[in-house]
């Protein structure tokens, strides 16, 4: 009855079910915490003294979604992304897997070298689905692709979206007494890469290979072969200010200086109207401004966690339900990670959460620091793929449902699901024993 009790099952059960019941995940972990907070008898003030003082310790990331944000939106306005998709069109040469694969380069850079996010999806894929009709290519394919290329990089790559994911990992091992380098991180996730992989390959190879019929229905907007499009100065100054921002990022450790650094030489160049710099940093915090705030908050919540004390009791408790099986451990972690990050829809803002609760036990069962990373990126990363809330779903569906022949949850969602947290949860299990 001990453990049913404690605050921190308590807060995380409601914040799943709140999640669960769409309520609006800001709100849910808000009044997950305070829940906290009194199950463990902690004075109203204290709590919400607690769970802001804990909101700054991502505040790095969320600066760095902010201005990313923006950059995308800058992108957006110089018109580079509908040029793309006429290239794309152009080179293909009627072969579904090679423009499945420019897809997923496409998906893989805007994490990294390029870091714009979901941004390019509904303006590069919308002009390509007439490409797509005559290839009979199964958008599912595409779906998986996608989400591939939005989910692998930051789990394995130390550069763009994955210096925040990997920063993230680290600065919360570090908080719950695990101290690992941040440049080390990527040297354990190669295995989820590995992971991944096998799950696009068999989605590609096996799964969505056969031809699917489509209408050639109008879409809204004009499509890449209605007009000639040719590279203009405004459109290499964008691309130099994305190997700009990648640059600087790599040389200072710092994503906000180094996207700071792209819109400097966008707005300073003139690729894009420096009379429109607050619109477009209005845009940026409407597309990425949420997830942001979704993440500083997940930091609070993690914080009154630890402040009520009943970690401890709640590690020792499972240590004795786990029976010392690094098997149920491990598989126990996961799940606990899938769940989680399918109601909040971002692995990002649940590795606080998760670093609470893994790290103690983890310690407990006696498993590798390698082991430890990798468990914790898989749990937070699990869900991502598969949950309706997540960027790395809504984004792909937002794109190939322009024509509405592409349902969001049977044609991304599910297939998502299937391909990805799958391999993952076996990789990771498996990790616990290799390293």
């Amino acid at each position: 009855m001990e453990l049913i009790f404690n605050p921190v099952i308590i807060s995380v059960v409601l914040l799943c079910a709140l999640c669960l019941l769409r309520v609006n995940v800001l709100l849910a972990l808000m009044v997950s915490a305070i829940a906290a907070g009194l199950s463990a008898k902690m004075p109203v003030p204290q709590i919400m003294a607690t769970f802001v003082s804990g909101m700054g310790s991502n505040s790095e990331t969320a600066l760095s979604y902010i201005l990313l944000g923006a950059f995308a939106a800058a992108m957006t306005h110089t018109g580079l992304a509908p040029l793309i998709a006429k290239k794309i069109a152009a080179v293909i040469h009627g072969k579904s897997f090679v423009l499945l694969a420019i897809i997923t380069l496409i998906a893989i850079f805007s994490q990294n070298l390029i870091p714009v996010h979901i941004a390019f999806i509904p303006i590069l894929i919308p002009p390509l689905l007439h490409v797509m009709n005559r290839l009979k290519l199964d958008r599912r394919a595409v779906a998986c692709a996608l989400a591939y290329g939005l989910k692998t990089p930051y789990i394995t790559i130390p550069a763009g979206f994955g210096l925040i994911f990997q920063g993230l990992i680290a600065e919360n091992l570090a908080q719950n007494g695990l101290n690992v380098l941040k440049s080390d991180i990527w040297k354990y996730n190669w295995f989820l890469g590995l992971a991944m992989t096998a799950g696009l390959l068999y989605a590609l190879l096996i799964s969505y290979r056969k031809p699917r019929e489509y209408e050639d229905k109008p879409i809204e907007g004009k499509t890449c072969t209605e007009e000639v499009l040719h590279f203009g100065k405004n459109h290499y100054l964008t691309l130099a200010a994305a190997f700009a921002t990648l640059g600087v990022q790599l040389w200072t450790g710092s994503l906000p200086l180094g996207a700071l650094a792209g819109l400097g030489i966008i707005f300073g160049t003139g690729a894009v109207d420096h009379q429109k710099m607050d619109k477009l940093m209005n845009e940026g915090i409407g597309l990425m401004g949420y997830v942001a705030f979704v993440m500083l908050v997940a930091a609070g919540f993690a914080m009154v966690l630890k402040s009520t004390g009943s970690i401890e009791s709640l590690v020792a408790a499972a240590s004795q339900f786990m029976a010392g099986s690094k098997f149920i451990a491990a598989l126990a972690m996961l799940l606990i990670g899938l769940f989680i990050t399918m109601g909040i829809g971002t692995s990002f803002g649940t590795i606080p959460i998760l670093a609470v609760l893994f790290v103690p036990v983890c310690v407990k069962m006696g498993f590798s620091i390698p082991a430890v990373v990798i468990l914790l990126s898989a749990a937070a990363a699990l869900g991502d793929a598969g949950s309706p809330a997540s960027d790395t779903t809504l984004g792909p569906t937002a794109g190939l449902n322009a024509d509405g022949q592409h349902n969001h949850i049977s044609d991304t969602c599910i297939p998502t699901f299937l391909h990805y947290n799958i391999p993952l949860i076996i990789f990771a299990i498996l990790a616990v024993y290799i390293f």
